[in-house]
């Protein structure tokens, strides 16, 4: 069969590709902007990705096109689907009728964390020798891969968002996944561009909490109040908390941070020296032990994976360390995010901490997140901005920043700032969750150049 996949260049669909290959089907896909690490993986893989969408890339007709959410009416081959009466589908819709059925379904969600507990699940599973499924919106340095099949009667764990589905359904797509264990990390208000308040996005958790069965697992921050006004709308599966000294939690047992011990209420289940900065990966840590423990992976096989857990590529990611400046690259695009990554870095820092931000995301660009931006850079000793396409004046909202603020709508502009500013023995982190021009690599090689 032949599938066509618009939209291919996302994190989400270059997976869904790479499980289409997998399976044995030939892949192509249209996109407007693929970057790595997906279009490298994707390259890897041998499918054929067109830049742009044009009607012509989908003749001859292939068996079926699976369309991304970011597909609107008005693309050029999105309306030539309609008007071909071509077969079509969602990537998410895809993904279950084709993977997820009859597998024992693993999902994870949360307004931050989803991809790190996601990828810490699937390396435990391997770790402990198993054959685990999986789909991940990164590539964890343990995996290789953001997707991959697995054995057909193993657990499939699956990053699961709470964005919509498609163009023609607007249903959240974890909606799809039919988990028998599901991980809910936290939840927050984003995504502004489809949903008008917490309240509606709580709504799509309920309906993610309806379709997990009474012989289920419910995995759940206790410490997350957004989380249990949903779990109060109604709750037909075990609740296991996590977060809560009462449920899953890691103890610090160092002075540096980097020794805890995982626990279970009074019981203490496995040492764990850890690789990962910050109290939220912590959290993360304690889901994954939690959901690894509710398919089978004893406490102390889950603790040696974390031990070993290598992180996630673009999640605080050391891309290079040219005249001892330390660069690294980070996911982070909401205010919380940014506070949990800068605390992280700060926390080891011996110099200062330099913070590149691309307010990317259709949320943060349309201001939504303005009155908490500000605060989110405190432990950032500077702060450079990359501006363009804004409805928003940084000036004004970053205004409490003060003489730590810089900002350029052109990014050769803003790299030039950052090269002026770093000096030995500092850390730089770039903050987007997009390719940000390549800024990583020119950044680097400007470093180095002095």
């Amino acid at each position: 069969m032949h599938v066509h996949i618009l939209g291919i260049g996302g994190t989400f669909m270059a997976g869904v590709a790479l499980l289409a290959r997998a399976a044995g089907h030939r892949v192509t896909g249209s996109d407007a902007n693929v970057y790595p690490p997906m279009s490298t993986q994707l390259a890897a893989a041998g499918i054929a990705v067109t830049e742009g969408y044009q009607a012509a890339d989908l003749i001859p007709h292939p068996d079926q096109v699976v369309v991304g959410n970011a597909m609107s009416r008005g693309n050029a081959c999105v309306e030539y689907v309609l008007d071909a009466g071509l077969a079509y589908t969602s990537g998410p819709q895809w993904l279950a009728e084709n993977v997820l059925a009859h597998r024992h379904v693993i999902a994870v969600a949360g307004t931050h964390g989803k991809t790190t507990t996601t990828s810490m699940i699937a390396h435990g599973l391997v770790h402990a020798g198993r054959k685990p499924g999986f789909l991940i919106g990164g590539i964890a340095h343990d995996l290789g891969v953001s997707a991959q099949l697995g054995d057909p009667d193993e657990v499939f764990v699956v990053e699961a968002d709470e964005y919509d589905t498609a163009f023609f359904d607007k249903r959240s797509k974890f909606v799809h996944y039919r988990p028998r264990t599901a991980v809910l990390n936290n939840l927050e208000f984003d995504h502004a561009d489809i949903f008008d308040d917490l309240a509606a996005i709580q709504r799509q958790f309920h309906h993610l909490v309806r379709t997990v069965p009474a012989s289920g697992d419910l995995i759940v921050n206790g410490d997350d109040e957004a989380l249990a006004a949903v779990l109060a709308q109604g709750c037909w599966t075990p609740v296991t908390e996590f977060n809560t000294q009462a449920g899953w939690h890691a103890e610090d047992a160092s002075a540096d941070g980097r020794e805890w011990q995982l626990a279970r209420g009074d019981e203490t289940l496995a040492a764990i020296s850890w690789r990962q900065r910050g109290a939220h990966n912590i959290a993360n840590a304690c889901a994954a032990a939690a959901a690894l423990q509710a398919v089978g992976v004893t406490t102390a096989d889950a603790g040696a994976a974390l031990v070993a857990f290598a992180g996630v590529k673009r999640r605080l990611e050391l891309r290079g360390r040219p005249r001892d400046i330390a660069v690294y690259d980070d996911f982070a695009h909401h205010p919380t995010a940014i506070t949990q990554t800068l605390s992280g870095l700060s926390a080891d820092a011996t110099g200062r901490v330099l913070a590149v931000f691309e307010p990317r995301s259709n949320t943060m660009r349309a201001g939504v997140h303005a009155q908490s931006l500000a605060a989110s850079f405190n432990r950032a000793d500077q702060v450079f901005v990359y501006t363009a396409d804004l409805n928003w004046s940084a000036s004004e909202v970053l205004s409490a920043l003060g003489q730590r603020l810089r900002q350029a709508d052109d990014i050769d502009e803003l790299i030039a700032h950052v090269s002026a500013a770093a000096k030995p023995g500092d850390t730089v982190v770039v903050m987007s969750n997009g390719g940000f021009g390549n800024i990583h690599e020119r950044l680097l090689a400007a470093l180095a150049a002095g």
